[in-house]
């Protein structure tokens, strides 16, 4: 049961699917590691966006317990020893999984991270409160930001972090680790046929991670895809490994949820990775809770592609 519950846990997303876990076996037990050279170093040195990459994960396998009609038992798990061992999940009592479950689990392998721009369509009624009500399930708050000044000022900040990186050699350096060249047999990191050739500039334009270079690899975009979509912030009261993790397991249960209706996510982090610009937006856009993530949500064509190391690669016996 074991091996099923991690042959999902694989495709929970991940920064830059860094994919930064590993997972111990023990029985009908599941140990959630963070992978802690995979984390990066430049562009997260505190870990942050790393175990919230393994929040997803976890959040992934306790979806995949209760698709397989057991009631998931978790027991987070802290050892100055092992820095990276986050929790157990134990598959415990039968109980069957409501039908809204059964539903995002079907989209674990749908879902996919979107890099552009969106459709003019708008999001279905009610999605957004649904969504909201999912994330603070998990004890978190989804923010939907709906003043056009605000979202302005987001983008903007989004730019002025993105050129920022940029002239970082360590960073730069960092990113081409990680967005390998097209051709790479690499089942990790980010590759060509997962962003757009040009960024489409939406208004106001969220600035795109430069994954390609500038050596014009990736996918031809639409001209029809040219919308900002909505701009939601996930936030966290405190800002200490337990939060990160929270926020982890409520990105995936919203993008699952989001999936489920057919919309897709764009992630805008940079200016959370730099602390300046962190601070600036948690007081400015937050009334003071901590920013986790900043996400656009629309509807978009293009079909992206995505890898991922099988489960037999990242799983051992739990000693």
């Amino acid at each position: 049961m074991a091996q099923r519950l991690l042959d999902e846990a694989v495709w929970a997303p991940s920064v830059h699917n860094t994919q930064p876990w590993w997972f111990g076996t023990r029985g009908s037990t599941v140990t959630v590691h963070a992978e802690l050279e995979r984390r990066l170093s430049v562009a997260d040195p505190d870990g942050r966006e790393m175990l919230i990459s393994c929040g997803a994960a976890l959040y992934t396998l306790r979806l995949a317990a209760r698709h397989l009609g057991r009631h998931p038992h978790v027991r987070f798990l802290s050892d100055p020893g092992r820095p990276g061992l986050i929790a157990d999940v134990a598959v415990g009592e039968p109980g069957q999984a409501t039908v809204e479950e059964e539903r995002m689990y079907a989209q674990i392998r749908r879902r996919r991270t979107h890099r552009g721009g969106f459709r003019l369509e708008g999001l279905p009624a009610g999605l957004l409160q649904t969504l909201r009500t999912h994330a603070y399930d998990e004890g978190v708050m989804l923010r939907i930001v709906a003043d056009p000044r605000a979202r302005i000022a987001l983008a903007a900040l989004t730019e002025v972090a993105e050129q920022t990186h940029r002239q970082n050699p360590a960073y730069a350096a960092e990113m081409a680790h990680w967005a390998p060249r097209p051709g790479s047999a690499r089942l990790d990191g980010v590759h060509d046929d997962a962003y757009p050739q040009t960024h489409e500039h939406t208004d106001p334009y969220f600035a795109e991670r430069d994954f390609a270079r500038g050596q014009g690899w990736g996918l031809l975009g639409d001209d029809q895809q040219d919308a900002t979509g909505v701009v939601v912030l996930i936030t966290t009261d405190t800002d200490e490994r337990p939060d990160w993790l929270r926020a982890g397991q409520a990105l995936q249960r919203v993008l699952l949820r989001a999936t489920e209706d057919g919309v897709c996510a764009a992630f805008h982090t940079q200016a959370l990775e730099i602390p300046q610009l962190r601070d600036f937006i948690r007081a400015g856009y937050c009334d003071g809770a901590y920013p986790q993530m900043i996400l656009r949500l629309g509807f978009a064509d293009s079909e992206i592609a995505s890898v991922r190391r099988p489960s037999a690669d990242v799983s051992r016996p739990e000693p």
